[in-house]
């Protein structure tokens, strides 16, 4: 069982992914806003996170250079999810150090997908 921790300030964009997520049998840890998605990172193990790119306090281009610049999270898989769709926007969340940019809207099989990429066989 995988722990992910999703942060998004949106409770509509919450629910969809936990919705989303419910039929696997990952843990989900859920953050509000940018500083709150660091705090849970750094003070509960986590095995991918799942960053919107425009939250309040920080955000999710901030928390993915933070988090990928220390060695304990180098080789944790971010996926950002935004609807930031441009190509300047993709190369910056690459350049942060994002594994994965997915733009909104999407499917859940996207997203599904992805985790499955970068968790491998984890359930």
């Amino acid at each position: 069982m995988a722990k992910i921790l999703i942060a998004d300030d949106s409770p509509t964009e919450l629910a969809f992914l936990q919705e989303t997520l419910k039929g696997t049998s990952h843990e989900i840890i859920l953050a509000r806003d940018g500083k709150e998605a660091e705090e849970k990172a750094r003070t509960q193990p986590v095995d991918l996170i799942i960053l919107d790119v425009v939250m309040p306090n920080k955000n999710g281009f901030q928390v993915c250079r933070d988090l990928k610049k220390d060695p304990k999270f180098s080789k944790i898989p971010i996926i950002i999810t935004t609807s930031k769709s441009g190509d300047s926007d993709k190369f910056w969340g690459k350049k942060q150090g994002a594994d994965e940019y997915i733009t909104k809207p999407y499917e859940p099989v996207d997203i599904l997908l992805a985790i499955k990429k970068h968790l491998g066989g984890t359930k």
